[in-house]
């Protein structure tokens, strides 16, 4: 049996965060919660929550933090979430984490940790404006850390297929992603370091290394 963890991750844009969760789905056998994957399953299969969402999401506004919170009460009541899960996406600032801390006291599932992955913005500039995808594989490259060539191109897929940026990691678009992170995150860290709850991990070196450091901050995992 896998240890019991129940932890919120943070991370902005570009910090690996993707990469440790599954790593941690992985080795404590416990779901990764996300809230944008629940919103668009939601959606999907027309729930009355996911229906509620859809009105909002039409509207252009933000989906209520009720209806987000139903979604994660309606998540974690699921078996493979007896033992614990990663919450990712929820909460973003001080009003969803008072609620969340209040769902979760309900449900008789209190946070065990919240964990940062820090690294330095400049890092994760670089990290992101760097990214290109193959327009054929969808593999990953970047042109900082892990150049694809010269000319750039993708080592599986030949020349032909282009490799591309994302949107959302264009230049002016990061800065704009990083300045929101920053001025959510930064109360949400002091709040969780307030409670006692925040572990912060250097998310600045390979992903072996962050994900060692990750389990030692929350236990590491038993069979």
């Amino acid at each position: 049996m896998s240890i019991s963890m129940r932890i919120v991750l943070l991370g902005a844009p570009g910090s690996g965060k993707g990469t440790q969760s599954q790593r941690l789905v992985e080795a404590y056998r416990i779901p990764q919660v996300s809230t944008g994957d629940l919103l668009r399953d939601a959606v999907a299969r027309k729930t009355e929550l996911g229906l509620r969402a859809k009105v909002a999401m039409d509207a252009g506004k933000l989906v209520e933090d009720a209806i987000v919170l139903g979604m994660i009460r309606e998540r974690l009541s699921r078996p493979d979430a007896a033992r614990g899960f990663i919450l990712d996406g929820f909460p973003r600032n001080i009003a969803q984490a008072q609620a969340l801390s209040a769902l979760l006291a309900e449900l008789g599932t209190p946070l065990d940790a919240v964990v940062l992955l820090s690294v330095d913005t400049g890092v994760l500039f670089k990290r992101l404006s760097g990214r290109r995808i193959c327009e054929e594989c969808g593999r990953v490259f970047n042109i900082y850390t892990s150049p694809a060539g010269s000319p750039p191109h993708c080592d599986r897929c030949g020349d032909k297929p282009r490799l591309i940026q994302r949107l959302d990691d264009k230049e002016e678009v990061i800065a704009k992603r990083l300045e929101v992170y920053e001025a959510q995150t930064k109360p949400l860290v002091e709040h969780y370091r307030a409670a006692g709850l925040l572990r912060v991990i250097d998310a600045d070196t390979d992903v072996d290394r962050v994900f060692a450091a990750l389990t030692a901050a929350v236990g590491a995992p038993r069979t």
